[in-house]
């Protein structure tokens, strides 16, 4: 039997990269599994991938739209096969950071095959036994297929299989209206392809506030992607004519069917039940420091059935190596997750939503909405749908923020620091902001919210008559 591993991580994607480098640095033995392909879904069939496309995409729109600008536009007819071509030259230079031979030399024993726990202090990979001082599960989710009759007899594609595309859909059906299903919606429909999305809530990218799905839905409206509200795919078919899809009342007829209904955790085939850990559909079942129900073995990322990002698997794997390797334990669970659909405009949001805040806080809680028309940075771009909303109490206390705008997912991060550290709004107006920037947005409604709360009530009728004194 090999010599006992201090830390076994399994699963190399963004969690457990980021769990084997931290704890190469902490200066511990570590073993990192992975049965497919280091990177996981962020570096091959999600983040790296699709934000690639999307900007490929964006300058197909921007060549046929540049009389916009004073320019002449390009109308042209796109070839997918180079676009994925370029794709895949990207995903390719983010792996070569990432690969078995990279972390080799930075110290981290990569072994690629099957995961199975033998018992929970072993793991095996093929023929090769584990032994581990502690283990951490981090296997990522995989993509939920929806109950549609005949899902099965056609050749559906998932955010997995879409980057095997050689040739542009002229017709694209899109099942499912969320961050993947909007983005792609997006991107194909820029390329060129006639997309309609089936949509079974009544608006786009239902868990961000209702305002940013308005102007998302407007924005696709008039790119020409059609959009069916309040309806759910019930049966698929294929023939000559192509794929064929019932959809409420309407029946839509594809040349490529993407189903985009959300992931589900990877959690079988694992051996859980020998090494004693507790898990259901849902993923497995962690403790606020990331602990199952074995003391030594973690969980973090998708596998646990919470929000799936990259940048929180990432950070929840942080904090169980911390847990696992030094004294004490650190909380790996937090309420202030942020994300960014990547569509154009950008939604990005942290915190709670005004819908969310007026249930739990009721007439304590004000907004300030600040499109983005007044900011001149948005003007000079010709990028102004969206906005910035700020969710507060009263005193200023910060709650949550949406940003819809295209540079929301870089303008987001100061809110994610203003929330996490208790920041009152009018704090954030106190420090100069670069201009022109897009961020001029959010000290432009900070300095709005301040200016509101010093000329309201005493404090107001004070500063008044001092101002009135000085004249």
């Amino acid at each position: 039997m090999s010599t006992e591993y201090d830390l076994v991580v399994i699963g190399g994607g963004s969690a457990g990269l980021t769990a084997v480098g931290f704890a190469v640095q902490l200066g511990a033995r570590v073993a990192l599994v992975e049965k497919h392909r280091i990177g996981g879904d962020c570096t091959w069939t999600g983040c790296v991938p699709s934000k690639t496309l999307l900007k490929a995409a964006k300058v197909a729109h921007l060549m046929r739209t540049a009389d916009r600008y004073g320019l002449a536009p390009v109308e042209q007819t796109v070839d997918l096969r180079p676009v994925m071509q370029h794709v895949r030259a990207v995903v390719a230079e983010v792996y070569r950071g990432e690969s078995p031979k990279t972390l080799r030399q930075d110290g981290i024993d990569v072994y690629l095959g099957p995961p199975e726990f033998l018992d929970p202090h072993t793991l095996s990979v093929g023929e090769t036994r584990l032994p581990g001082r502690h283990f951490l599960i981090a296997t990522g989710a995989h993509p939920f297929l929806p109950p549609i009759s005949g899902l099965e007899d056609v050749d559906y594609l998932t955010y997995e299989s879409v980057w095997d595309l050689e040739r542009l859909p002229e017709r694209l059906v899109i099942v499912g209206a969320g961050p993947i299903g909007c983005e792609m919606a997006q991107a194909f429909g820029r390329l060129g392809s006639q997309v309609t999305v089936v949509a079974s809530r009544d608006r786009l990218l239902p868990r961000d506030d209702p305002d940013a799905s308005a102007v998302l839905a407007e924005v696709f409206s008039n790119g020409g992607i059609d959009v069916l509200f309040r309806t759910r795919a019930e049966r698929v078919w294929h023939d000559s004519d192509g794929i064929h899809v019932k959809a409420g009342s309407s029946e839509l007829v594809g040349d490529a069917l993407l189903t985009a209904t959300g992931r589900r955790p990877n959690v079988d085939g694992l051996g859980l039940e020998r090494a004693g850990v507790v898990y259901d559909a849902k993923g497995i079942q962690v403790d606020d420091n990331l602990r199952t129900s074995q003391p030594h073995i973690y969980a973090a990322g998708d596998c646990t059935g919470g929000p799936q990002f990259t940048h929180y698997a990432g950070w929840q794997a942080a904090v169980a190596v911390r847990n696992a390797l030094l004294p004490g334990a650190s909380k790996g669970i937090t309420g202030v997750v942020p994300w960014t659909t990547f569509t154009d405009p950008e939604v990005a949001h942290v915190g709670l939503t005004e819908s969310q805040a007026r249930e739990l806080l009721g007439d304590a809680v004000m907004t300030c909405q600040w499109p983005m028309e007044r900011v001149d940075r948005a003007r000079t771009e010709g990028d102004t749908a969206g906005f910035l909303k700020l969710v507060h109490k009263r005193d200023g206390t910060l709650l949550g923020a949406t940003i819809v705008a295209g540079r929301a997912g870089e303008m987001i991060h100061e809110w994610i620091v203003a929330l996490s550290r208790g920041l009152k709004v009018g704090e954030l107006a106190q420090d100069i902001h670069v201009y022109p920037t897009y961020s001029t947005a959010s000290m432009q409604a900070a300095a709005a919210i301040r200016v509101t709360q010093l000329l309201s009530g005493t404090s107001g009728r004070v500063i008044r008559g001092l101002a009135r004194l000085i004249r």
